[in-house]
């Protein structure tokens, strides 16, 4: 995948960078990772400049995330008609982000961007949800492709004279992702889980207080 990638886009240039990350956002199975990376290749191999490649790799997230995200504001539930989204989502996962969607907001949305696989669904439940304006989606959106686009661009750029040790050093970014999203979940399971026991024993205390004053 990255030598195709790489060989594509040494002949098309941003263009071709652009266009596959619109169609990475619409769900179309090709690594966003894979591709931001394959950019950063060409740029260390003198194809490309590195930060007019950043431009662009944020340029096309955002227009692909976008997509998503207005189809789900724009055509609502009548989406899950089609034949292509039901290939992007299941039911059963639709449901699901549904319910994750409603209950953690905008921390999922951010969230999202380092999630293969769930990213464009979800981008489509918050459209569909109206519960967010899309100035707050391209906000947190873009927050979040600052951090994930410059680091797969730059550690092509980096590494574009070997690409079995980028390779590995993908990987490892990767698990890194998932580890850090992984402590995340639990500094926020416990700081939930602390506020809900505190506010509980405030209740209890207080309703003490009632039955002592009676």
């Amino acid at each position: 995948m990255l030598d195709t990638l790489v060989a594509f886009f040494g002949e098309y240039g941003y263009i071709a960078v652009f266009a596959c990350l619109i169609l990475c956002g619409l769900g179309v199975p090709v690594p966003e990772d894979i591709t931001l990376v394959s950019g950063g290749v060409i740029s260390g191999l003198a194809l490309a400049n590195p930060h007019i490649m950043c431009a662009i790799g944020l340029a096309g997230v955002l227009a692909g995330d976008s997509t998503m995200f207005l189809a789900g504001r724009i055509f609502g539930y009548r989406v899950q008609r089609l034949k292509f989204f039901r290939k992007v989502v299941s039911p059963q996962r639709f449901s699901q982000i549904q319910r994750k969607f409603k209950k953690h907001g905008l921390g999922l949305l951010f969230v999202a961007r380092f999630l293969p696989g769930l990213r464009s669904p979800i981008y489509l439940v918050a459209g569909m949800s109206h519960r967010i304006s899309y100035i707050t989606f391209i906000v947190m959106d873009g927050l979040a492709a600052l951090i994930s686009v410059p680091v797969w661009i730059y550690l092509g750029y980096f590494f574009a004279d070997n690409l079995d040790i980028l390779m590995e050093y993908v990987h490892d970014v990767q698990k890194a992702i998932f580890l850090a999203l992984g402590l995340l979940a639990v500094v926020i399971a416990v700081i939930y889980f602390k506020k809900k026991f505190h506010s509980k024993m405030q209740d209890e205390k207080a309703e003490e207080e009632k039955d002592q004053t009676i």
